[in-house]
């Protein structure tokens, strides 16, 4: 079960991001959506309706999955985003999923990546 939740926390993130939303809460979350990232409304469509404005004022971004972990009922997902004008952001993002496999909580912490670095590592 955990792979098969680590697997749709990749697809899931990845069709919301790449323009597909809707598809994506229908194909993976469950019977409610409860959002902790503040720019978000909480639900499915306040979801919806985030990823749908990224995608018209943001068509040109791209997101490499870094690293993906799971725990019990919960999903981590590490990424590199690249965003126009080449601003690169870190996010963690953590799922958490009902007893169905289906997502039903979402925690994140975003940062941009900074031009120069005090050291050689990435943050990816």
């Amino acid at each position: 079960m955990k792979e098969k939740m680590k697997k749709n926390a990749v697809d899931f993130y990845k069709l919301a991001y790449e323009g597909n939303p809707r598809k994506a809460t229908e194909l993976y979350v469950g019977a409610e959506y409860i959002q902790h990232n503040p720019e978000v409304e909480n639900g499915v469509e306040g979801f919806i309706n985030y990823f749908e404005r990224m995608q018209k004022e943001y068509p040109n971004k791209s997101i490499e999955f870094v690293r993906v972990i799971g725990e019990n009922d919960l999903v981590a997902l590490h990424t590199h985003q690249i965003w126009p004008d080449n601003d690169e952001y870190v996010t963690m993002d953590f799922f958490r999923f009902d007893d169905n496999g289906k997502i039903v909580e979402h925690w994140d912490s975003i940062q941009q990546i900074p031009k120069n670095s005090a050291n050689p590592n990435k943050m990816y």
